[in-house]
């Protein structure tokens, strides 16, 4: 199946996915440090979501997770609101929203192409 959405950070990548189905306050639940979202591994993975909420400093936390060495491959989004296209952009993570996330299951293998997702 293909998805198609809107291309937040253009890219080419494709991995497993770790699904949240709630939106993700982005300051509170992620670690940068550990590479963690509310205690699951996300280094080297697809993180989809619905969206991110919570204050500007979360721009800071998703950068925070390329500086230490710690980042997805990827997001994928129903909506990216500000504070996630923010730290995509400067940590230059492939982003892609506007996307109907029910459709995509925890563990499954996905390949983005720019604003193209094809699930496996």
């Amino acid at each position: 199946m293909i998805l198609k959405g809107r291309s937040i950070v253009e890219g080419s990548t494709e991995g497993e996915v770790v699904k949240f189905d709630k939106p993700l306050v982005i300051l509170s639940d992620i670690d940068e440090k550990k590479g963690e979202i509310l205690g699951r591994d996300i280094k080297g993975k697809i993180v989809v979501f619905p969206w991110g909420a919570g204050s500007t400093v979360g721009s800071y936390t998703i950068y925070g997770l390329k500086y230490y060495g710690n980042s997805p491959k990827a997001f994928i989004l129903k909506k990216a609101e500000t504070i996630v296209a923010a730290g995509a952009i400067i940590a230059n993570i492939p982003t892609v929203d506007k996307i109907d996330i029910s459709k995509i299951r925890d563990g499954a293998h996905v390949i983005i192409r720019n604003n193209e997702i094809e699930i496996k």
